[in-house]
């Protein structure tokens, strides 16, 4: 770690938050596109966002949108609102699917009910929160579907349904696929999601 970056995180975690941050309190922390931030009962959590995580992101967002309806949208970091109590907890899944006026409006914060599909893309920094963590709070709030993008290795797909409350699996997926939404069927082409675009020189 470099003088520079250390003498940052020291003025960051001076600046860290000494209480349980309420609803408003998180709505007015200003925007950071570095990192993804989510409230965890009332907690300030950060994780780095690195290039790769966030190609494969809104790639991903962009070939889930092509096959939806018009009433439905697939939509990149917005927030989630999981506990709206005290204290509350706001994650903010890589790629939402949902459906609704919150699918037609495109809504920057959504909450359960709206959400048909929450998918995570694991990165080292969030192993045990997308398979743990994050697998338990939505399947208790009631989300239909989850799906975890690996992309450590080679790129692999594993979705979980909803049923009597736990999510069971689905399908483990590579290469081209198509995903099923209930009754919609989703093209996806995963190694596209991280592969390099051709430069075009001949060699």
């Amino acid at each position: 770690m470099t003088r520079s970056s250390s003498a940052e995180l020291l003025k960051s975690v001076e600046y860290w938050p000494n209480h349980l941050l309420s609803i408003a309190e998180w709505s007015l922390l200003p925007e950071n596109n570095r990192h993804c931030r989510e409230l965890v009962d009332g907690v300030l959590v950060v994780a780095p966002q690195p290039p790769r995580h966030q190609l494969a992101v809104w790639r991903l967002a962009a070939q889930l949108e092509r096959g939806l309806p018009r009433r439905m949208a697939a939509m990149a970091r917005i927030e989630l609102l999981i506990d709206e109590g005290t204290p509350p907890t706001v994650r903010v899944p890589d790629v939402l699917i949902v459906g609704g006026a919150a699918g037609a409006e495109h809504a920057t914060r959504v909450r359960p009910a709206d959400v048909l599909a929450a998918i995570e893309i694991v990165s080292p920094g969030s192993r045990r929160v997308d398979r743990v963590m994050k697998f338990a709070e939505y399947a208790a709030a009631g989300i239909g579907h989850y799906w975890l993008l690996e992309t450590e290795d080679a790129l692999r797909l594993l979705t979980f349904r909803l049923r009597d409350g736990q999510y069971v699996p689905t399908g483990e997926y590579y290469g081209q696929v198509t995903l099923q939404l209930d009754d919609l069927g989703l093209p996806l082409d995963l190694d596209a999601l991280t592969a390099l675009r051709a430069s075009g020189v001949s060699v």
